[in-house]
């Protein structure tokens, strides 16, 4: 075997912290804080602050290895204890705050984390929850120094933490499949399954999701990520952005449409990352005022399918390009991103709208196919649905703490529980979850686009569709609205937009108008709640 003669330098995220400082010194770090003041940072200065975490962390005694933990928004503090803590070679353990108290304390002990970072907001919670964290040392506070706190009467704060240190750091020489992050799947079903990230995994993920088919990093840019940084990296664009010079724009805790639309003003905002929720309560501030985002030129839609009411207003009425996404936990998380190829470009706005909609094209580095129940390759013709498999050098390959093969197939393949089907382009088609999809007379209905078809109402805020027992065609789809703010619509006028937009058997038998519909921790619907919700409900047709 003839090899290579290149040089093996390790991919760690350690490298992308010292090229930011070194080659965009200048780029800005923008952040919206628990206070709700906005900071503003050079890359330089927030190197030198990162820096002063790591040796802050090492005096403390962290160790290679030790898992470092924060409850906390999207803000500087939170970026450099990203960095800090994996670039010493500990794990950085972002937590979601959103959870249940049993989860929290759960995924606590089972990370064995030592230190507990957490915002203002959340300090009652931590106290609170303080006496079930079985291996938490040290608990800081993220803000600045406080008269309890210097007088001993409560945790410690991050800017004395920080405040005698030095800002300078000798970095240690990492193995690239060191562990960098930890981050636990939101549990619908039994106990959340941490997902344990390599310095190699977080790096490529970047690299890929910055390429310009996709996110398309550019130093130039300022990006907005709404998603949260306690949810799957956010989406990598920590790294991204640091690794090509951009600016970072970190809005804290405030999504609600007057503070986006503040940041994406005041920071011409270029490219903007987040769940339909959010972008579905910016569009309707923005219409209901009247108001513009001038400077966004694209933005990436994930979490959840993105209703067509999202891809059509961004485009036409504020020329934003909408770019729909697919990706898990599991995934470091994005696996498809959906841009569109050269000669689809110029299809007819509503034909480049509904391939917007589908989940879009793999990026390099990860392989989509689809299977049937006896786990045969099914054809991508975008009609076969099965099973959805991926496999990839940011891919799962197994869970922490967790050696039980039922997610992986004997090939090494990871099962993502989604049924899906994908076509002769690329694009991936996720039909529905595997729990979720709704077996009707023998043949498959999609929840998810009933729901997208719902929303497209326009008194309609947000839908769910799950399904109810039949005793003649085993279960039927039923799909639960919320209405606008001051929208007016009764459950026949939405049932009515489906006439030729889907086949007759698969028209929902009913429309429920509720006052809320409920929501995970990372923000999806909960059809699992919404199901315990509706158990032993009977449909008027099954009563006829």
């Amino acid at each position: 075997m003839l090899y290579g003669r290149m040089m093996q330098d390790q991919l760690t995220i350690t490298g992308v912290l010292q090229h930011a400082q070194r080659f965009h010194a200048g780029s800005e770090i923008v952040s919206r804080t628990s206070d709700n003041k906005v900071h503003h940072l050079r890359y330089e200065q927030f190197y030198r602050r990162v820096c002063q975490l790591a040796n802050a962390l090492v005096k403390a005694g962290v160790r290679s290895g030790d898992r470092i933990a924060t409850l906390a928004w999207n803000d500087h503090r939170h970026l450099e204890i990203y960095y800090a803590s994996s670039c010493i070679g500990a794990v950085c353990h972002t937590i979601n705050p959103r959870l249940f108290d049993e989860q929290l304390t759960f995924i606590a002990n089972d990370a064995e984390d030592r230190f507990l970072f957490f915002d203002p907001q959340f300090h009652d919670k931590v106290m609170e929850l303080k006496h079930t964290f079985e291996t938490v040392e040290r608990y800081i506070v993220l803000c600045e120094d406080e008269p309890e706190a210097a007088a001993g009467n409560g945790p410690e704060t991050y800017e004395s933490f920080i405040a005698d240190e030095a800002a300078s750091f000798d970095w240690p020489e990492l193995d690239e499949n060191q562990a960098s992050a930890l981050c636990y799947t939101s549990g619908t079903t039994g106990n959340p399954k941490g997902v344990l990230f390599s310095h190699r995994s977080t790096l490529i993920h970047a690299l890929s999701v910055s390429g310009g088919d996709w996110l398309c990093v550019r130093q130039r840019d300022s990006i907005l990520p709404v998603v949260p940084m306690f949810h799957a990296n956010a989406w990598g664009i920590p790294y991204a952005a640091l690794m090509n010079g951009a600016k970072l724009v970190l809005p804290g805790y405030a999504l609600d449409g007057p503070s986006l639309h503040g940041l994406l003003n005041d920071e011409r905002v270029t490219l903007m990352a987040g769940v339909p929720t959010v972008w579905l309560g910016l569009l309707d501030y923005l219409n209901r005022n009247e108001l513009s985002i001038n400077s966004v030129e694209r933005m990436m839609v994930g979490g959840s399918a993105a209703p067509m009411a999202i891809i059509h207003q961004f485009e036409e009425r504020y020329d934003v390009r909408v770019m729909h996404g697919w990706g898990m936990t599991e995934l470091s998380p994005v696996g498809t991103l959906g841009a569109l190829k050269n000669h689809q470009a110029s299809l007819p706005p509503q034909e480049r709208y509904q391939l917007q909609a589908l989940q879009g094209r793999p990026l390099f580095g990860v392989d989509l196919r689809i299977v049937d129940e006896a786990g045969h390759v099914l054809p991508h013709d975008g009609r076969a649905i099965g099973a959805l498999q991926v496999k990839g050098p940011w891919v799962v390959g197994s869970y922490y703490k967790d050696t039980s093969p039922e997610s992986f197939t004997e090939d090494g393949w990871f099962e993502t529980g989604d049924v899906a089907a994908i076509d002769p382009e690329g694009y991936l088609i996720i039909t529905d979850r595997t729990k979720d999809v709704i077996k009707s007379g023998g043949e498959w209905i999609s929840s998810i686009e009933l729901e997208n078809i719902a929303v497209g109402h326009p008194s309609v805020a947000e839908a769910a569709c799950i399904s109810i027992k039949h005793s003649k065609w085993g279960e039927r789809p039923v799909v639960c609205v919320v209405l606008k703010e001051d929208a007016e619509a009764n459950p026949d006028d939405i049932k009515a937009i489906y006439e030729g937009q889907v086949a007759r058997w698969c028209i929902p038998d009913e429309i429920i108008v509720v006052d809320d519909l409920p929501h995970t921790a990372t923000g999806k619907l909960s059809k699992l709640e919404l199901r315990r919700r509706f158990e032993g409900y009977s449909l008027k047709t099954d009563q006829a």
